[in-house]
Protein backbone atom coordinates (compact mmCIF):
# COMPACT_ATOMS: atom_id res chain seq x y z
CA UNK A 1 0.00 0.00 0.00
CA UNK A 2 3.08 2.02 -0.02
CA UNK A 3 4.59 4.39 2.36
CA UNK A 4 3.21 6.09 5.46
CA UNK A 5 2.43 9.64 5.91
CA UNK A 6 3.32 11.60 9.14
CA UNK A 7 -0.04 12.73 10.20
CA UNK A 8 -0.96 15.35 12.72
CA UNK A 9 -4.32 15.05 13.87
CA UNK A 10 -5.03 18.63 15.58
CA UNK A 11 -8.27 19.53 17.28
CA UNK A 12 -9.52 17.38 20.53
CA UNK A 13 -8.14 13.93 20.61
CA UNK A 14 -10.24 11.82 23.18
CA UNK A 15 -7.91 9.38 24.70
CA UNK A 16 -10.30 8.73 27.45
CA UNK A 17 -13.36 9.34 29.10
CA UNK A 18 -11.56 11.82 31.31
CA UNK A 19 -8.51 12.27 29.03
CA UNK A 20 -7.93 14.77 25.84
CA UNK A 21 -5.08 16.06 24.25
CA UNK A 22 -4.42 19.37 21.74
CA UNK A 23 -2.74 17.08 19.18
CA UNK A 24 -1.37 13.36 17.55
CA UNK A 25 1.11 12.43 15.73
CA UNK A 26 1.08 9.07 13.31
CA UNK A 27 4.60 8.30 12.79
CA UNK A 28 5.21 4.78 11.11
CA UNK A 29 1.50 4.03 11.28
CA UNK A 30 1.68 4.07 15.23
CA UNK A 31 0.47 7.15 17.49
CA UNK A 32 3.06 9.40 19.47
CA UNK A 33 2.25 12.91 21.58
CA UNK A 34 5.69 13.87 20.73
CA UNK A 35 6.05 16.22 18.19
CA UNK A 36 8.57 14.51 15.05
CA UNK A 37 11.67 16.39 15.02
CA UNK A 38 12.71 17.78 11.62
CA UNK A 39 9.25 16.79 9.79
CA UNK A 40 6.98 19.73 8.49
CA UNK A 41 5.56 18.06 5.27
CA UNK A 42 3.12 16.29 8.04
CA UNK A 43 -0.32 15.84 6.48
CA UNK A 44 -3.09 17.81 9.13
CA UNK A 45 -6.00 16.50 9.99
CA UNK A 46 -8.37 18.35 12.40
CA UNK A 47 -11.32 17.35 14.36
CA UNK A 48 -12.38 15.07 17.14
CA UNK A 49 -10.79 11.62 17.36
CA UNK A 50 -11.64 8.78 19.09
CA UNK A 51 -10.17 5.14 19.39
CA UNK A 52 -11.36 3.42 16.12
CA UNK A 53 -15.04 2.23 16.83
CA UNK A 54 -15.32 -1.62 17.94
CA UNK A 55 -18.17 -4.14 17.13
CA UNK A 56 -17.90 -6.23 19.83
CA UNK A 57 -20.60 -8.97 18.43
CA UNK A 58 -20.82 -9.54 13.94
CA UNK A 59 -20.08 -11.97 11.42
CA UNK A 60 -17.56 -11.64 8.96
CA UNK A 61 -18.00 -14.31 6.43
CA UNK A 62 -21.51 -15.19 7.19
CA UNK A 63 -24.86 -14.37 5.55
CA UNK A 64 -28.67 -15.36 5.52
CA UNK A 65 -27.60 -18.97 4.41
CA UNK A 66 -24.24 -19.69 6.00
CA UNK A 67 -21.10 -18.82 4.84
CA UNK A 68 -20.48 -16.84 2.07
CA UNK A 69 -16.97 -16.16 -0.38
CA UNK A 70 -13.94 -14.08 0.06
CA UNK A 71 -15.49 -11.01 -2.03
CA UNK A 72 -18.78 -11.08 -0.06
CA UNK A 73 -16.52 -10.99 3.19
CA UNK A 74 -14.24 -8.37 2.28
CA UNK A 75 -17.31 -6.16 1.05
CA UNK A 76 -18.57 -6.69 4.82
CA UNK A 77 -15.47 -5.45 6.43
CA UNK A 78 -14.94 -2.63 4.03
CA UNK A 79 -18.60 -1.74 5.15
CA UNK A 80 -17.56 -1.76 8.54
CA UNK A 81 -14.30 0.12 8.26
CA UNK A 82 -16.01 2.80 6.33
CA UNK A 83 -18.26 3.37 9.21
CA UNK A 84 -14.97 3.80 11.70
CA UNK A 85 -15.28 -0.02 12.92
CA UNK A 86 -12.11 -0.47 13.18
CA UNK A 87 -12.14 -3.56 15.48
CA UNK A 88 -14.40 -6.26 15.44
CA UNK A 89 -15.09 -9.52 17.64
CA UNK A 90 -16.51 -11.84 15.22
CA UNK A 91 -19.18 -13.62 17.25
CA UNK A 92 -19.06 -17.25 15.06
CA UNK A 93 -18.42 -17.76 11.54
CA UNK A 94 -18.64 -20.69 9.60
CA UNK A 95 -16.18 -19.11 6.90
CA UNK A 96 -12.25 -19.17 7.07
CA UNK A 97 -11.75 -14.74 7.19
CA UNK A 98 -7.91 -15.60 8.40
CA UNK A 99 -6.91 -13.91 5.04
CA UNK A 100 -8.23 -10.50 6.59
CA UNK A 101 -5.26 -10.64 8.58
CA UNK A 102 -3.10 -9.57 6.23
CA UNK A 103 -4.80 -7.34 4.55
CA UNK A 104 -4.00 -3.71 6.39
CA UNK A 105 -6.81 -2.14 4.91
CA UNK A 106 -9.49 -4.03 6.92
CA UNK A 107 -10.42 -3.94 10.28
CA UNK A 108 -8.69 -6.01 12.89
CA UNK A 109 -10.84 -9.17 13.60
CA UNK A 110 -10.66 -11.30 17.07
CA UNK A 111 -13.13 -14.37 16.21
CA UNK A 112 -14.85 -16.53 18.08
CA UNK A 113 -14.46 -19.72 15.73
CA UNK A 114 -17.88 -21.24 14.84
CA UNK A 115 -21.17 -20.70 16.77
CA UNK A 116 -21.66 -24.71 18.75
CA UNK A 117 -25.34 -25.28 19.42
CA UNK A 118 -27.54 -27.85 20.12
CA UNK A 119 -29.11 -30.36 17.18
CA UNK A 120 -31.69 -28.73 15.43
CA UNK A 121 -31.92 -25.91 17.65
CA UNK A 122 -30.07 -22.96 16.09
CA UNK A 123 -29.99 -21.22 12.68
CA UNK A 124 -29.30 -24.04 9.92
CA UNK A 125 -25.17 -23.35 7.84
CA UNK A 126 -24.98 -21.32 10.93
CA UNK A 127 -23.25 -23.66 13.83
CA UNK A 128 -21.69 -26.81 14.88
CA UNK A 129 -24.57 -29.07 15.96
CA UNK A 130 -23.96 -31.24 18.37
CA UNK A 131 -25.26 -33.01 21.49
CA UNK A 132 -23.90 -32.33 25.02
CA UNK A 133 -21.70 -34.98 25.57
CA UNK A 134 -19.59 -33.93 22.26
CA UNK A 135 -20.06 -29.78 23.89
CA UNK A 136 -16.66 -29.96 25.78
CA UNK A 137 -14.40 -31.53 22.55
CA UNK A 138 -15.46 -28.88 20.90
CA UNK A 139 -15.40 -26.26 22.70
CA UNK A 140 -11.39 -27.35 22.60
CA UNK A 141 -11.86 -27.27 19.14
CA UNK A 142 -12.77 -23.62 18.70
CA UNK A 143 -10.95 -22.25 21.88
CA UNK A 144 -7.79 -23.24 19.43
CA UNK A 145 -9.39 -22.31 16.46
CA UNK A 146 -10.03 -18.67 17.41
CA UNK A 147 -8.94 -15.73 18.97
CA UNK A 148 -9.37 -16.10 22.96
CA UNK A 149 -13.23 -16.72 22.30
CA UNK A 150 -15.87 -19.62 22.23
CA UNK A 151 -19.21 -18.87 21.27
CA UNK A 152 -22.36 -20.94 22.65
CA UNK A 153 -25.44 -20.80 21.48
CA UNK A 154 -27.18 -20.60 25.28
CA UNK A 155 -30.96 -20.97 24.11
CA UNK A 156 -33.49 -21.46 21.07
CA UNK A 157 -36.69 -22.12 20.05
CA UNK A 158 -37.99 -25.79 21.33
CA UNK A 159 -40.12 -27.28 18.83
CA UNK A 160 -41.58 -29.40 21.62
CA UNK A 161 -42.86 -26.49 24.12
CA UNK A 162 -43.25 -24.16 21.53
CA UNK A 163 -40.80 -21.34 23.36
CA UNK A 164 -37.61 -20.53 23.88
CA UNK A 165 -35.43 -23.07 26.55
CA UNK A 166 -32.02 -23.23 27.36
CA UNK A 167 -30.21 -25.94 24.90
CA UNK A 168 -27.53 -27.22 27.86
CA UNK A 169 -27.66 -29.08 30.82
CA UNK A 170 -25.60 -27.44 33.73
CA UNK A 171 -22.79 -30.08 33.77
CA UNK A 172 -22.53 -29.60 30.04
CA UNK A 173 -21.76 -25.98 30.13
CA UNK A 174 -19.83 -26.38 33.70
CA UNK A 175 -16.95 -28.76 31.88
CA UNK A 176 -17.31 -26.58 28.80
CA UNK A 177 -16.31 -23.67 30.25
CA UNK A 178 -14.00 -24.83 32.07
CA UNK A 179 -12.73 -26.64 29.52
CA UNK A 180 -12.31 -22.92 27.32
CA UNK A 181 -10.87 -21.64 30.32
CA UNK A 182 -8.32 -24.39 29.98
CA UNK A 183 -7.62 -23.34 27.00
CA UNK A 184 -7.14 -19.81 27.53
CA UNK A 185 -10.07 -18.77 25.72
CA UNK A 186 -13.18 -16.75 26.65
CA UNK A 187 -16.87 -17.76 26.87
CA UNK A 188 -19.81 -15.95 25.48
CA UNK A 189 -23.12 -17.40 24.59
CA UNK A 190 -26.31 -16.11 22.49
CA UNK A 191 -29.27 -15.31 25.14
CA UNK A 192 -32.64 -14.72 24.28
CA UNK A 193 -34.66 -15.87 27.33
CA UNK A 194 -34.37 -16.18 30.86
CA UNK A 195 -33.96 -19.65 31.40
CA UNK A 196 -30.13 -20.42 30.71
CA UNK A 197 -28.66 -17.08 32.17
CA UNK A 198 -28.40 -18.57 36.13
CA UNK A 199 -27.23 -22.13 35.21
CA UNK A 200 -24.40 -20.08 32.39
CA UNK A 201 -22.79 -17.20 35.23
CA UNK A 202 -22.72 -19.90 37.68
CA UNK A 203 -21.04 -22.11 35.47
CA UNK A 204 -18.03 -19.03 35.00
CA UNK A 205 -19.39 -17.91 31.46
CA UNK A 206 -17.22 -14.10 30.82
CA UNK A 207 -20.28 -13.00 28.34
CA UNK A 208 -23.71 -12.99 27.38
CA UNK A 209 -24.59 -11.65 23.87
CA UNK A 210 -28.15 -9.60 23.91
CA UNK A 211 -29.33 -10.60 27.37
CA UNK A 212 -32.91 -9.32 26.78
CA UNK A 213 -33.78 -12.22 29.00
CA UNK A 214 -32.43 -10.23 32.13
CA UNK A 215 -34.61 -9.83 35.49
CA UNK A 216 -34.04 -8.26 38.64
CA UNK A 217 -33.30 -11.32 39.88
CA UNK A 218 -30.58 -12.18 37.35
CA UNK A 219 -29.08 -9.12 37.11
CA UNK A 220 -27.21 -9.19 41.05
CA UNK A 221 -25.85 -12.59 40.00
CA UNK A 222 -24.01 -10.87 36.87
CA UNK A 223 -23.11 -7.83 39.01
CA UNK A 224 -21.49 -10.46 40.92
CA UNK A 225 -19.70 -13.11 38.38
CA UNK A 226 -18.92 -10.10 36.23
CA UNK A 227 -20.28 -11.13 33.47
CA UNK A 228 -20.42 -8.59 30.66
CA UNK A 229 -23.32 -7.93 28.05
CA UNK A 230 -23.26 -6.68 24.57
CA UNK A 231 -26.96 -6.11 23.98
CA UNK A 232 -27.22 -5.99 19.98
CA UNK A 233 -30.26 -3.41 20.14
CA UNK A 234 -30.40 -3.05 16.66
CA UNK A 235 -30.60 -7.05 16.38
CA UNK A 236 -33.66 -6.60 18.86
CA UNK A 237 -35.32 -3.82 17.49
CA UNK A 238 -36.47 -7.09 14.67
CA UNK A 239 -38.18 -9.38 17.03
CA UNK A 240 -41.61 -8.12 15.85
CA UNK A 241 -41.05 -9.04 12.42
CA UNK A 242 -39.96 -12.46 13.63
CA UNK A 243 -42.58 -12.86 15.41
CA UNK A 244 -45.27 -12.44 13.39
CA UNK A 245 -44.94 -15.10 11.16
CA UNK A 246 -44.53 -17.79 14.57
CA UNK A 247 -47.89 -16.57 15.20
CA UNK A 248 -50.12 -19.83 14.17
CA UNK A 249 -47.64 -22.46 14.64
CA UNK A 250 -45.39 -21.01 17.95
CA UNK A 251 -47.46 -18.77 19.80
CA UNK A 252 -45.74 -18.91 22.81
CA UNK A 253 -42.59 -17.60 21.19
CA UNK A 254 -43.87 -15.37 19.39
CA UNK A 255 -45.41 -13.59 22.45
CA UNK A 256 -42.33 -14.05 24.28
CA UNK A 257 -39.91 -12.36 21.32
CA UNK A 258 -42.56 -9.31 21.98
CA UNK A 259 -42.41 -8.85 25.67
CA UNK A 260 -38.48 -8.97 25.07
CA UNK A 261 -38.74 -6.34 22.77
CA UNK A 262 -41.17 -4.46 24.54
CA UNK A 263 -38.51 -4.55 27.61
CA UNK A 264 -35.53 -4.15 25.93
CA UNK A 265 -34.33 -0.40 27.22
CA UNK A 266 -35.42 -0.84 30.36
CA UNK A 267 -33.27 -4.10 30.59
CA UNK A 268 -30.28 -2.48 29.22
CA UNK A 269 -30.50 0.10 31.21
CA UNK A 270 -30.91 -1.96 34.69
CA UNK A 271 -28.06 -4.01 33.65
CA UNK A 272 -26.08 -0.66 32.82
CA UNK A 273 -27.46 1.06 36.03
CA UNK A 274 -26.83 -1.95 38.64
CA UNK A 275 -22.35 -2.03 37.29
CA UNK A 276 -22.80 -4.79 34.31
CA UNK A 277 -20.33 -3.90 31.93
CA UNK A 278 -22.13 -3.15 28.48
CA UNK A 279 -20.56 -2.98 25.34
CA UNK A 280 -21.42 -2.37 21.69
CA UNK A 281 -22.63 -5.03 18.84
CA UNK A 282 -24.96 -4.70 15.94
CA UNK A 283 -25.29 -8.68 15.12
CA UNK A 284 -24.00 -7.37 11.52
CA UNK A 285 -23.95 -11.20 9.19
CA UNK A 286 -26.79 -13.33 8.80
CA UNK A 287 -29.67 -10.79 8.42
CA UNK A 288 -28.45 -7.73 9.48
CA UNK A 289 -26.40 -5.21 7.33
CA UNK A 290 -22.72 -4.47 8.45
CA UNK A 291 -21.58 -0.63 8.98
CA UNK A 292 -24.53 0.17 11.82
CA UNK A 293 -22.27 0.61 14.76
CA UNK A 294 -23.47 4.55 15.23
CA UNK A 295 -26.98 2.98 15.62
CA UNK A 296 -26.11 0.78 17.70
CA UNK A 297 -24.51 3.49 20.04
CA UNK A 298 -27.59 5.85 19.64
CA UNK A 299 -29.80 2.83 20.75
CA UNK A 300 -27.96 2.70 23.86
CA UNK A 301 -28.44 6.19 24.78
CA UNK A 302 -32.31 5.78 24.15
CA UNK A 303 -32.08 3.23 26.43
CA UNK A 304 -30.85 5.99 29.28
CA UNK A 305 -27.13 5.37 29.11
CA UNK A 306 -24.94 8.79 28.94
CA UNK A 307 -23.80 9.83 25.95
CA UNK A 308 -20.15 9.25 26.96
CA UNK A 309 -20.79 6.01 28.37
CA UNK A 310 -22.62 4.59 25.17
CA UNK A 311 -19.16 6.24 23.39
CA UNK A 312 -16.81 3.80 25.90
CA UNK A 313 -19.23 1.03 24.94
CA UNK A 314 -17.41 1.58 21.42
CA UNK A 315 -14.09 2.70 22.33
CA UNK A 316 -12.00 3.01 25.46
CA UNK A 317 -13.69 0.34 27.64
CA UNK A 318 -14.45 -2.66 24.64
CA UNK A 319 -11.00 -2.08 23.48
CA UNK A 320 -9.97 -2.20 27.49
CA UNK A 321 -12.14 -5.23 27.97
CA UNK A 322 -10.64 -7.41 24.70
CA UNK A 323 -7.04 -6.44 25.43
CA UNK A 324 -6.43 -4.15 22.76
CA UNK A 325 -4.97 -0.33 22.57
CA UNK A 326 -6.60 3.22 22.18
CA UNK A 327 -4.63 6.30 21.61
CA UNK A 328 -1.90 5.37 23.76
CA UNK A 329 1.51 6.07 23.37
CA UNK A 330 2.91 3.73 20.59
CA UNK A 331 -0.14 2.31 20.06
CA UNK A 332 -1.02 1.14 16.29
CA UNK A 333 -2.68 4.20 14.99
CA UNK A 334 -6.52 3.06 14.55
CA UNK A 335 -8.36 5.98 14.86
CA UNK A 336 -11.24 7.88 13.33
CA UNK A 337 -11.90 11.59 13.03
CA UNK A 338 -15.04 13.35 13.70
CA UNK A 339 -16.24 16.54 12.36
CA UNK A 340 -18.18 17.64 15.81
CA UNK A 341 -17.67 16.42 19.22
CA UNK A 342 -19.47 13.09 19.67
CA UNK A 343 -19.81 13.40 23.32
CA UNK A 344 -21.93 15.79 22.73
CA UNK A 345 -24.19 14.07 20.52
CA UNK A 346 -23.81 11.06 18.91
CA UNK A 347 -24.95 11.02 16.14
CA UNK A 348 -22.15 12.37 14.37
CA UNK A 349 -20.78 8.89 14.31
CA UNK A 350 -22.42 8.21 11.29
CA UNK A 351 -20.26 11.04 9.53
CA UNK A 352 -16.87 10.40 9.77
CA UNK A 353 -14.58 12.94 8.27
CA UNK A 354 -11.64 10.60 8.35
CA UNK A 355 -10.90 7.14 9.06
CA UNK A 356 -7.09 6.21 9.51
CA UNK A 357 -6.10 2.73 10.17
CA UNK A 358 -2.64 1.14 10.66
CA UNK A 359 -1.48 4.71 10.33
CA UNK A 360 -2.99 5.20 6.53
CA UNK A 361 -6.08 7.54 5.70
CA UNK A 362 -8.82 5.19 4.28
CA UNK A 363 -11.61 7.26 4.30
Amino acid sequence: MGERETLHIRGRILVGPEETRDELWVIDGRVSYDRPVGTLDAVTVEGWALPGLVDAHCHVGLGHQGAVDAETSEKQALTDRDAGTLLLRDAGSPADTRWVDDREDLPRIIRAGRHIARTRRYIRNFAWEIEPEDLVAYVRQEARRGDGWVKLVGDWIDRETGDLGACWPRGAVEAAIAAAHEEGARVTAHCFAEDALRDLVEAGIDCVEHATGLTEDTIPLFVEHGVAIVPTLVNIATFPKLAAPADAKFPRWADHMRRLHARRYDTVRAAHDAGIPVFTGTDAGGSLAHGLIADEVAELTRAGLPALDALAAATWSARAWLGRPGLTEGAPADLVVYPSDPRADVRVLAAPSRIVLRGRVVG
